[in-house]
């Protein structure tokens, strides 16, 4: 019995059926985000288009790195020296992700005090939220003014639960007010801080005020513990 190769013909009828189908789906899911686009309010669609531009910054910016990378690879006699200061530099940066080392540069320095009602951990987390969605690199909160509590490393996975009066970081309980320390674009952070309905406007409908203040450098001293990982490894 012989199998019947498929011809050069039906291999490109396969191939247009695929690019059709997937032409489709883009278009029907095309529809659907601009639907959910007509019915935002307007606060939201300036939420979003502030965190489309940061995310498009960051992006071009990763690019030139990585270009300049692979040139600095390619160039031969000075490939081995460039992976190096590479592999150190991402080293570096993964530490300042993952909270395990100290950082400094341009950002902001945000006050939370109460009004009528305390600063719930809910309006803490959509602080720390809204500055993620604008680019923030490192943070850190402490309680009870410039002179409180340690302050405390906020990494992916901090968490914020109400305490009484105060708030639990992380295992740590701050007493108010707050002090959230973070680096990254000012005037993005700004621009995402401010918007009507965002986190500062909320905390002044209660009462509160959230003082705002641009420094060069800010430093992020607190340190994460390193997790050691049980179940998780990864893949090849």
């Amino acid at each position: 019995m012989r199998i019947k190769r498929p011809t050069p013909g039906s291999a490109s009828i396969a191939v247009l059926l695929l690019l059709l189908g997937f032409a489709l789906v883009v278009q029907l899911k095309s529809r659907n985000n601009d639907a959910d686009l007509a019915a935002a309010r307007p606060e939201d669609l300036v939420r979003i288009l502030s965190d489309l531009d940061a995310q498009q910054t960051r992006l071009r910016n990763e690019i030139n790195d990585l270009e300049d990378t692979k040139r600095q690879l390619d160039s031969g006699t000075q490939g081995q020296e460039a992976a190096l200061a590479d592999a150190r530099k991402r080293a570096d940066e993964l530490g300042i992700l993952a909270g395990t080392l100290p950082a400094e540069g341009p950002g902001l320095q945000l006050d939370f005090v109460a009004g009528g009602e305390p600063v719930r951990a809910e309006t803490i987390l959509d602080a720390v939220e809204e500055l993620r969605g604008a680019g923030a690199e490192a943070m850190q909160i402490s309680g009870a003014g410039a002179a409180g509590s340690a302050p405390v490393r906020i990494v992916a996975s901090t968490y914020f639960v109400d305490d009484g009066g105060g708030l639990r970081v992380d295992g740590a309980v701050l007493e108010a007010p707050y002090r959230v320390t973070v680096i990254g674009d000012p005037q993005t952070m700004l621009t995402a801080l401010n918007i009507p309905g965002g986190v500062v406007d909320t905390v002044r409908q209660h009462g509160g005020t959230v003082s705002v203040n641009q420094a060069d450098p800010v430093r992020v001293t607190a340190r994460h513990a390193p997790v050691s990982l049980k179940h998780a490894r990864p893949v090849s």
